[in-house]
């Protein structure tokens, strides 16, 4: 079984990783279970072969009531006999602990951490019962896989014994050479993907404003959120000036999305310095996509970003929150369009090299091949 807490398909990135990693659990065993978030007309149930997909679909606006009923459902799911279970949350996890399977707790980011972002006004019992359900998960897994070296250490220093920890890298495809996008800017800076505070678009959005002398730069930004969730950072464009300089796209199918990647002059990662991309750890996936692309990357200069590029080499670092360097750097890019393309080229042999959805497939299935080793005789009955 794969769970998780997250709507799939979508737009977003958290729905990319679903459909890699699910894909590679169920073609190594043979078929499964996958069990989702549902909505926006996708089926509460539907069947793909040897897989199964069930969607909880419940319509409930408080999220942590919308997780616990996400949650007392699949606890209510009629198993299979579970062998190995893959969930990438708590909400996901807490129902699983009891099974006799091998379990595998994959942590791309802690709601602990994460909630008082979107949520500043839930109190301090909460958060800590939440990391409660965390540790609880953490403490039960037979290995816990994460994408970055960061979040490793962060799960190191909540207890996990270092052998349990398993870093598996998010991934990228080369996309094939694509026509340049209807209606794209002749020059333009691209920001894609989610819009929550901690990805520092109103970094991107300040940047630009400082360059309001290169009369024909535009911002492309290609949310994978609906437009309601924009309204904070289109209102601070209209307030600094820019919203005239910048085009917004909603939802873009990844085929559609493709060609404004291949076609920017840069691909903004403005990420802030916060706790949930510092200490925690993350790792973005625009910069990978961005690079498997051949399109240079200028993103914020943290522990997690370092992992993916080397600054003046794949890509250019920044300072995080600071608009004016950020600025600077596009500049820079701009006046040598020798060394962007270098840049460029660069970030995807890296990619090539290491950093393909390939690769950590590769690694993905060798974690499962530890933890049920000797028991291959049930995925192939």
């Amino acid at each position: 079984m794969y769970a998780a807490f997250d709507r799939f398909p979508s737009r977003k990135g958290s729905a990319v990783h679903i459909d890699r990693f699910a894909r590679a659990l169920f073609e190594w065993a043979g078929g499964g279970l996958l069990y989702v978030l549902g909505g926006d007309g996708l089926p509460a149930g539907q069947r793909e072969g040897d897989v199964e997909i069930v969607r909880f679909s419940l319509g409930l606006e408080n999220y942590l009531e919308r997780a616990l009923a996400f949650s007392a459902r699949l606890e209510r799911l009629a198993f299979p006999a579970l062998r190995l279970v893959h969930f990438r949350d708590p909400w996901s996890g807490m129902p699983l602990l009891g099974t006799p399977a091998a379990k595998v707790y994959e942590v791309n980011g802690f709601p602990s951490v994460e909630l008082p972002y979107a949520h500043p006004d839930l109190p301090p019992a909460t958060l800590a019962r939440v990391r409660g359900l965390e540790d609880r998960c953490l403490a039960a897994a037979d290995a816990v896989v994460v994408p970055a070296r960061v979040i490793a250490a962060t799960v190191a220093a909540r207890g996990v014994a270092a052998d349990r920890i398993h870093v598996v890298p998010n991934g990228a495809d080369l996309p094939i050479a694509a026509a340049r996008p209807p209606g794209a800017p002749g020059r333009y800076l691209l920001y894609f993907g989610a819009l929550q505070p901690w990805q520092g678009l109103d970094t991107a959005l300040r940047a630009l404003s400082r360059l309001d002398d290169l009369g024909d730069l535009r911002l492309v930004v290609c949310s994978s959120v609906h437009p309601r969730k924009a309204k904070g950072a289109r209102k601070l464009a209209e307030r600094i000036g820019v919203a005239d300089r910048v085009q917004w796209r909603f939802s873009l199918p990844a085929e559609e999305l493709a060609p404004w990647v291949q076609h920017a002059v840069a691909s903004l990662a403005p990420l802030r310095d916060t706790a949930r991309n510092v200490e925690q750890g993350c790792a973005p996936l625009k910069v990978l996509e961005s690079m498997a692309a051949g399109t240079p990357v200028i993103a914020s200069d943290l522990p997690a970003v370092r992992e993916l590029m080397a600054d003046g080499c794949e890509g250019l670092l920044v300072a995080p929150d600071r608009p004016g360097e950020l600025a600077r750097a596009v500049r820079r890019l701009l006046d040598d369009p020798v060394r962007a393309h270098s840049l460029g080229a660069a970030g995807r042999a890296r990619i090539v090299r290491e950093l393909t959805w390939e690769h950590s497939v590769r690694r993905l299935r060798g974690v499962y091949g530890r933890l049920v080793s000797g028991e291959r005789d049930w995925i192939a009955a």
